[in-house]
């Protein structure tokens, strides 16, 4: 189903970049004050339909869809229809769209469409992953393999950043760090163009779901803090703190150790 998937999140792209055109993408707040706007909606829509012509007898869990989010089955699509809402208001470029299949916990089939430059990533268990351009050329992608002594690269969030990121990075051996929006974070760590993204802040499981199968497929992981996998399971559908790394985590335990109790219970 990978490239039907990737059709659809590049129709749902479309569908926001329909908006962005018509300037109609005025923002409400929902009841946790976090940002939706037309956009959002319109690309949500065409999803949701999608998915349910695709796969019927599969749920969808999408942010949009509140009625959704609880008692989810062990296999179901996990839909972020608009991820970096924030940036999106702002007139950046870095949002995306996210689509996750995911079993048992385990996202098995993602991809993450960027509309504002076309290129998607995509991935399904044992397939590998693939960065597509704006032209549908593909090409495979894998991690980059930093030797012991190279500097890392961390990339981390642009609208999330506190006190405990900075404690992080300053337990990290010598880096060069840089900022940018959404699920793109994992996606450059997938392609080799960043070693770590740590995640100190709330996030939820439509927000890492699709990258974090990109990830799986491209030799990285994405863990908690004591390097358990990360997994979509359970009665919260928020994730814990966690920390994508294409390195062994000898190369930022000190700096995970360094945070742990500044985590907040969940």
């Amino acid at each position: 189903m990978l490239d039907d998937v990737l059709a659809l999140a590049r129709r749902a792209g479309d569908a926001i970049l329909e908006v962005v055109a018509a300037r109609a993408h005025a923002t409400t707040l929902k009841a946790d004050d976090s940002p939706v706007t037309a956009a959002d909606l319109a690309a949500d829509a065409v999803i949701g339909a999608g998915l349910r012509a695709l796969d019927p007898a599969t749920p969808v869990v999408s942010e949009e869809q509140e009625h959704t989010h609880a008692g989810r089955p062990a296999r179901f699509w996990l839909v972020d229809p608009l991820d970096g809402t924030r940036e999106f208001v702002r007139g950046g470029d870095d949002y995306t769209v996210n689509i996750a299949l995911v079993e048992d916990g385990v996202p098995v089939l993602g991809v993450v469409h960027v509309p504002a430059t076309g290129v998607s990533y995509a991935a399904a268990r044992g397939a590998g992953a693939t960065r597509v351009g704006a032209s549908g050329a593909a090409r495979p992608i894998a991690v980059r393999r930093a030797g012991s002594g190279d500097e890392l690269t961390v990339v981390a969030s642009r609208s999330h950043r506190n006190d405990a990121l900075e404690a992080f990075l300053a337990a990290l051996p010598p880096h060069q760090a840089t900022s940018i929006g959404s699920s793109l974070k994992l996606c450059l760590v997938a392609e080799g163009a960043a070693d770590l993204y740590p995640r100190t802040g709330p996030t939820s499981w439509w927000d890492t779901a699709a990258a974090h199968a990109v990830v799986l497929e491209a030799g990285a992981q994405v863990v908690t803090l004591d390097g358990a996998p990360l997994r979509y399971a359970g009665p919260s559908i928020l994730n814990p703190w966690f920390v994508c790394s294409a390195v062994p985590r000898t190369a930022w335990a000190a700096a995970a150790e360094a945070v742990a109790d500044l985590q907040p219970a969940r």
